[in-house]
């Protein structure tokens, strides 16, 4: 009778063991899977945060002068015309972060930026014409406003690329990407564009300049 008791004894021992090294299996998946979801839910939820417009905007003023001269009869006789054109601009440069595709490897814990959408560069010319003076001969026309929009555009972005508005838009457009970083960072997980491991802000500066 005891010897029976002893492999009774035994065999629920054994099933004890098994039933409790089930359960808490079944614990740790299930708060790992828990947690692989959570983490999963605030990269998302950030990556969401930064699908906006980043826009820097920054004004400009110049006076430019517009002449023109038609000559006649073997260029011995000339009839000038010319204008003051006072202009103020509003120039924006601007990354559309809707546009941005990345993938999540859950498994690796790896966030992937795939694609960062180029700078959109956009010109808002408000410009005067004074001071017109004019000959019978060599009149203002449409041609010459034409000439004078296309002198003011190309001024203008002569201007904006001497200036630190697109450092400055790169800048913002660094800033909002590092939001997804930290978040990677502090979850565990690893950041990724163009193969490369992105590790601090200085990674991605380099990253984008490829």
């Amino acid at each position: 009778m005891r010897k029976l008791l002893r492999v009774l004894f035994g065999i629920f021992v054994v099933l004890f063991f098994m039933f409790s090294g089930v359960v808490v299996y079944n614990y740790l998946t299930k708060e790992k899977s828990d947690d692989m979801q959570y983490n999963t839910a605030l990269i998302q939820e950030q990556l969401k945060n930064v699908s906006k417009l980043v826009v820097t905007e920054a004004t400009f003023s110049q006076v430019m002068t517009y002449k023109d001269q038609q000559k006649y009869l073997m260029n011995l006789l000339s009839f000038d015309k010319k204008a003051v054109v006072i202009i103020n601009a509003k120039a924006t440069v601007g990354y559309d972060l809707s546009q941005l595709k990345y993938q999540i490897d859950e498994k690796n814990k790896v966030v992937q930026i795939l694609f960062i959408p180029e700078a959109e560069v956009n010109i808002y010319p408000d410009y005067k014409i004074l001071d017109v003076e004019q000959s019978k001969f060599n009149p203002f026309k449409g041609e010459d406003y034409n000439k004078i929009n296309a002198k003011v555009k190309k001024d203008l972005e002569d201007k904006i690329e001497k200036s630190t508005l697109k450092s400055n838009a790169e800048n913002r457009l660094i800033s909002e990407l590092s939001k997804i970083l930290i978040v990677t960072q502090a979850l565990g997980w690893k950041l990724e564009y163009q193969g490369n491991t992105i590790q601090s802000d200085k990674d991605l500066v380099l990253d984008m300049a490829l």
